[in-house]
């Protein structure tokens, strides 16, 4: 499988954000976008999610399910936490199996398991550290199997347990045959492949 990008363009609010910019990711390979603030980072991973439609050149999958668009092919985790404050953490994250792929989830108590929230999946969101946010945001990675895994600056708010824990989740996805791009200002903790969106200034 490879996600492949090809002398793809954005326009954001009428502004050209890069251009002329292609890549590609084999499986089992992570990429890491760089670049300053406002250079596109987050914009390039709205675009493989299919948040936003190209201005130009394409994004395609290749070597996946065919009959699957890319963006059904991925899980776009963002730099903020889409979390219902209310519901408790088992039930945030039962929503989002649901509502990602139902039938193929794991069980919820694995995937807070895996990013240490057993305890507290009987807690209100908002109760939730913002590091313990991040970890419930990451559970969703792992409750609907997708190959290629979108994360936008994934390790925010997370302590140093944290980081390890989530690099540790990452390896086994890449070890799978799984896809990473991120866009990060800081190490992922992995191996990965650079991908600097503008300038240096």
């Amino acid at each position: 499988m490879r996600l492949l990008g090809s002398d793809v363009r954005c326009v954001r609010g009428g502004r050209e954000v890069f251009a002329g910019l292609s890549f590609q990711a084999a499986a089992g390979e992570a990429v890491a976008v760089t670049g300053r603030n406002g250079a596109g980072k987050t914009s390039l991973l709205r675009l493989i999610a299919g948040l936003l439609l190209p201005a130009g050149g394409s994004i395609a999958i290749e070597g996946g399910e065919t009959e699957l668009t890319v963006a059904e092919q991925a899980h776009y985790l963002g730099h903020r936490d889409a979390l219902k404050p209310a519901l408790s953490v088992n039930e945030n994250l039962s929503f989002w199996s649901d509502f990602l792929g139902g039938g193929a989830a794991r069980p919820t108590d694995d995937c807070l398991a895996a990013v240490g929230l057993a305890h507290a999946a009987e807690l209100p969101a908002a109760y939730l550290s913002a590091g313990q946010r991040r970890r419930l945001s990451l559970a969703r990675l792992l409750a609907v199997p997708r190959p290629l895994w979108l994360l936008d600056e994934p390790t925010n708010a997370l302590d140093v347990a944290g980081q390890a824990m989530f690099a540790e989740l990452m390896r086994a996805h890449l070890a799978g045959g799984g896809l990473i791009v991120a866009a990060t200002h800081g190490p992922l903790g992995i191996d990965a492949r650079e991908l600097r969106i503008g300038g240096m200034g």
